[in-house]
């Protein structure tokens, strides 16, 4: 019994395909926020480029996991301005459109 209760309050990292999709919902939803096309070209490297930093930075993710607030700031500093210049968009655009989608 007392293994299931640890067993919940640390979870498993997650697997490198959900961690892609979780991605590649989160751009999909900020693109709607932006209402602005994003050629699918620039939303792959902009999809790659948010997986590749979230695997730099599971870490971080994985503590701050219940905190969608910290974690969108950490969006904000580490992969917004680079996703800005894939897009050509306003960063603070972006970084609003983000917010809004994700709940941060």
């Amino acid at each position: 019994m007392r293994n299931n209760i640890t067993e919940k309050h640390n979870p498993k990292p997650p697997n490198l395909r959900s961690i892609r999709r979780a991605c590649r919902r989160e751009l999909e939803r900020t693109i709607k926020k932006l209402k602005q096309y994003i050629p699918a070209d620039q939303v792959k490297q902009a999809e790659e480029l948010y997986y590749q930093k979230v695997l730099q930075n599971i870490t971080f993710i994985m503590e701050n996991r219940s905190n969608r607030k910290a974690q969108a700031n950490w969006w904000e500093e580490h992969v917004a301005p680079e996703i800005a210049s894939i897009w050509e968009i306003d960063e603070s655009r972006l970084t609003h459109a983000f917010r809004d989608s994700y709940g941060g």
